[in-house]
């Protein structure tokens, strides 16, 4: 079984979720999983954080789960469900994070790498990314939350073909059927996230919380938005400090000094 571990910290108000397992190119294995669930937890709590980068540390994202310990943790019918749940709760809480989420994806990104960029707000890429959803190549089925999410990306007849040819795409390919939002060449990848990150990072919090939860209430094909929720969500950015330190810091042309109130 391979030793691999998440860390994570706040910097400017961005905290960074970081997957390293480097023998194995950042795959995922169950207890990284748990530990990845305790930091997002953590970073949805803290007032501090305003947006949360989700990357892998050295030269890739996420190669997927680490396959290696499906026959010790995911062979039995009662240790797929223990393996599923803990593992799900990691995707799930990240797609749920009431803050902006980007993935910073480099290398391989495939297979469980692909639901983490999936789950996430934003995509950006290394010239080097490649994409993959090797499931048909395994025998196993994606995750059908994965598949709904990369549905809501890509659209239906586009996930047909990443899940049924199983082929990799490369970054170009990616941010052509929308994947991904930007393409940066690899030697400049790292400054030209943080220039990305930092922008986002001194915009109003409480605009950017209500549009993520208004784009994605909208967004959901499994029940109608909640329209009240949308309203309240609007008229709080209204009746904001922020919005005050907006509007005199456009007229007094300098840049807002927003506080999330």
């Amino acid at each position: 079984m391979s030793v691999g571990r998440v860390t994570g910290e706040v910097r400017a108000g961005v905290a960074e979720l970081v997957f390293d397992n480097p023998a194995r190119l950042n795959a995922i294995n169950l207890a990284m999983s748990q530990e990845a669930s305790s930091l997002i937890d953590a970073f949805a709590a803290d007032a501090r954080v305003r947006l949360l980068v989700v990357r892998g540390e050295g030269a890739s994202f996420v190669s997927g789960a680490d396959i290696s310990e499906f026959e010790a943790l995911r062979a039995q019918p009662e240790a797929i469900a223990r393996y599923e749940a803990i593992s799900q709760g990691m995707f799930l809480r990240l797609r749920a994070f009431p803050k902006p989420t980007l993935a910073m994806i480099n290398g391989f990104c495939f297979g469980a790498g692909m639901g983490l960029a999936a789950a996430c707000d934003l995509r950006l890429a290394a010239q080097d990314a490649l994409f993959c959803v090797p499931a048909a190549r395994l025998g196993i089925a994606y995750r059908p939350d994965f598949i709904s999410w990369l549905m809501q990306i890509v659209g239906a007849a586009r996930v047909k073909e990443i899940l049924i040819t199983a082929r990799r795409y490369s970054a170009q390919e990616a941010l052509a059927m929308g994947l991904v939002h930007q393409v940066t060449p690899a030697n400049t990848f790292e400054a030209d996230v943080s220039a990305y990150v930092a922008a986002i990072a001194q915009n109003a919090p409480l605009s950017t919380l209500a549009s993520k939860r208004m784009v994605d209430e909208y967004a959901d094909p499994t029940r109608p938005p909640d329209a009240a929720l949308c309203e309240a969500l609007a008229q709080a950015c209204l009746e904001s400090a922020d919005y005050v330190e907006g509007r005199r810091a456009f007229m007094e042309k300098r840049r807002p000094d927003f506080k999330g109130e």
